[in-house]
């Protein structure tokens, strides 16, 4: 006797998580039918059906409208970015920490053996803060204690006084940069610090060039610098750092002085589908 797809693929919907070993014997169980391991996973594979690690998603929280209508006003400043990039920069925003204790990744070892890293918990955590900018990929970031609005707001002030000297730097009077100097659309996630209102309408009155967005709720895979993060603890995986002054000095080499390499292509950990990054 013969087993159609057709007969075992709605149990899928409800058992996708079973190996094709278990899911041949549950299938024998239900259906009388004997298969190998091999011929389920043909099957299997004929219909283009893989077994792959499930992705964490935030759709039933997100806002499709929203979503929508943020899409479109960021298009809408990539555009003029493209057309006029001496009058506006994009720039995405975050926080991210970076910890003593061993990030634990795959790595190459000869068949049946497999590498060791401590696995202590080792006090010591670098929180950072800053961007990316949409044009030249450009990284930006401050260290901090932790996030908090009073830190939110120091960073920015540092950020801002590094823009402004960019534009000196190119040939421009200081006095001219909040008249003529280039508006900086700061894209950045819903958290509460970065909310406050007496914060936000600090950062207008002193900083006037910045203009300040925020991401649709639960779309962190619209924030390109989640790449960055990503790509930087990749690069410390499997690295013990003996003390945190060791781990600053090359967050700072990676994140500052252009040291972390990235190839901005789609298949970069593709976290999101709005941002063409290449």
């Amino acid at each position: 006797m013969s087993l159609n797809l057709s007969d075992f693929l709605p149990f899928l919907g409800y058992f996708s998580s079973i190996p094709p070993e278990r899911l041949r014997i549950y299938l024998g169980e239900k259906t009388g039918i004997e298969l190998s391991s091999t011929q389920v996973r043909r099957i299997l594979k004929s219909k283009k059906y893989v077994y792959l690690w499930a992705k964490y998603s935030l759709e039933s929280k997100q806002d499709t409208v929203e979503r929508s209508l943020f899409k479109d006003k960021l298009a809408e400043y990539i555009r003029i970015a493209k057309e006029s990039p001496a009058l506006l920069q994009i720039w995405f925003w975050d926080e991210s920490g970076f910890s003593l204790r061993v990030i634990r990744r795959k790595n190459w070892c000869k068949k049946g053996t497999r590498s060791k890293k401590r696995g202590d918990r080792r006090k010591g955590r670098i929180n950072v803060m800053g961007g990316v900018r949409y044009s030249d990929k450009k990284r930006w970031v401050d260290f901090i204690p932790s996030g908090n609005s009073a830190n939110f707001y120091a960073v920015l002030r540092n950020f801002y006084g590094d823009l402004r000297a960019e534009w000196i730097l190119e040939g421009h009077l200081a006095e001219d940069f909040q008249d003529k100097g280039c508006k900086c659309v700061i894209i950045l996630d819903n958290a509460s610090f970065h909310k406050k209102a007496e914060i936000l309408h600090k950062i207008a009155a002193e900083m006037p060039n910045l203009i300040i967005e925020f991401l649709p709720k639960y779309s962190p895979d619209y924030n390109l610098v989640e790449l960055v993060w990503h790509s930087a603890k990749e690069y410390v995986a499997n690295r013990l750092f003996e003390s945190i002054e060791k781990l600053e000095v090359l967050l700072n080499k990676w994140l500052n002085e252009g040291e972390l390499i990235m190839k901005w292509n789609p298949k970069v950990k593709n976290k999101g589908n709005l941002v063409n990054a290449v």
